[in-house]
């Protein structure tokens, strides 16, 4: 018997368990620091709305900050999904203090954006680093990056199972290795138990109750996910439209955030409402229970893609779980489910159609509102994903896959039909 293969193994599975605990460690405790300081920031922005003015300001320092030390790491989330499938070099380590300060700025001074990007940036940079310290090849790289992916997207919304879901599902049509599955997971709990241990605090949503399930109820949900999709399909293609918008008419890409901050301090204040700038959490408690205005999500979409493709940082999930719970709560009025289903079907659903991961939308659904709701949160996420044609959020994510292939089919009548 060859001893050397189990104490080879065995020393292998130990290195890549320290590293996941390393990885869910420094991500998490990122994260923890990054919830904290955007909680403050928002805060003390709702107390001084005077402070909406200076977003041009914050922009041309956004703007500057990448332009001059941040040029590398500018393509955000777009470039771990680049480094994954064709790796080529370490993601600096300057995109955790460069996404971090140029979130905090956007928010501080009112752009709308998300968190997501921020925490999945952090960690998929952390991440890396490990593949010098421990001299790894590109498939080693790969798994790094999931577990940046997860430990981030975990730790900043206290969803691990979710949080490893999606780095592997966002990821899954570029071959993840077998390996990679069980070590996403451990990273995405250690980081979620270093934001317990930090003792920082989640939102927590509920749905009350739940309908039973008949023809009639069936008909509704399918009915409202293909509105959910619909929804995700705009909210990809603002954000890319005013993203090619801003690079198209504004050659230097610093001034991009001076003139759209300008645009949109002058939107919040003609409209006289800050409802629709930054994360909106408030306002997506609050349509669990009160139904929203029809035009809210169409606000937070046109809002959102302005500020994230003028070349503000932040993330798109947050305003996803926006615009879905918001139309989930707007269709209460008409829709005879309950307020509390729809919105919660609305705020994982468009989530699922704008990132294609119906999964990981779907767990992410039972962990935060109950495994009583997996049903209807599931048949949401798939139908808003198929609904939700071919184009994301992110451009860089390779969408194959059941979608795939009915978007080809559907591709191929049309050409014959001409």
């Amino acid at each position: 018997m060859n001893l050397e293969n189990p104490k080879k193994i065995m020393l292998v599975t130990l290195k890549w368990i320290f590293i996941c605990g390393l990885t869910g460690f420094f991500s998490g405790s990122a994260s923890a620091f990054f919830l904290v300081a955007l909680d403050w920031v928002t805060r003390y922005r709702e107390q001084n709305n005077w402070l909406i003015w200076l977003l041009p300001i914050g922009g041309l320092m956004i703007g500057y900050g990448y332009y001059y030390w941040g040029e590398s790491v500018v393509k955000g989330n777009n470039l771990l999904l680049q480094e994954y499938e064709k790796p080529q070099k370490t993601i600096p380590l300057k995109m955790v203090p460069i996404i971090l300060i140029g979130t905090l700025v956007t928010h501080f001074f009112g752009g709308s954006a998300g968190r997501e990007g921020t925490a999945v940036q952090m960690g998929g940079a952390i991440s890396d680093q490990f593949t010098k310290i421990f001299n790894l090849g590109n498939t080693d790289r790969k798994t790094l990056i999931i577990l940046g992916i997860s430990a981030g997207f975990a730790s900043v919304f206290g969803t691990p199972l979710a949080g490893a879901l999606f780095a592997l599902e966002i990821l899954y049509f570029s071959k993840t290795s077998f390996k990679s599955i069980p070590l996403s997971f451990l990273a995405a709990y250690t980081a979620y138990f270093t934001v317990e241990f930090w003792q920082v605090k989640h939102t927590n949503y509920s749905i009350p109750i739940l309908p039973e399930i008949s023809f009639t109820t069936l008909f509704w949900i399918v009915s409202v996910s293909i509105l959910f999709g619909l929804a995700a399909m705009l909210f990809s293609r603002s954000t890319h439209f005013w993203g090619h918008l801003f690079s198209k008419t504004i050659a230097f890409p610093p001034f991009r955030p001076f003139v759209g901050g300008t645009i949109i301090a002058v939107a919040v204040y003609s409209i006289g409402t800050t409802k629709y700038i930054g994360l909106g959490i408030p306002i997506i408690v609050d349509s669990f229970s009160t139904p929203n205005a029809s035009y809210d999500f169409i606000l937070k979409i046109l809002f959102t893609g302005f500020t994230l493709g003028a070349g503000f940082k932040g993330g798109e999930v947050t305003p996803l779980f926006f615009v879905g719970a918001t139309l989930g709560s707007a269709l209460s009025i008409i829709i005879p489910l309950p307020i509390a289903l729809l919105a919660g079907m609305g705020f994982v659903a468009v989530f699922s159609g704008a990132t294609h991961t119906p999964i990981a939308c779907t767990v992410m659904g039972m962990e935060l509102f109950g495994v009583e709701s997996v049903v209807f949160i599931g048949i949401a996420c798939c139908i808003a994903y198929f609904s939700s044609g071919s184009v994301g959020i992110y451009n860089a994510q390779i969408v194959k896959g059941a979608k795939y292939h009915v978007y080809q089919k559907l591709r191929r009548k049309n050409m014959e039909l001409l």
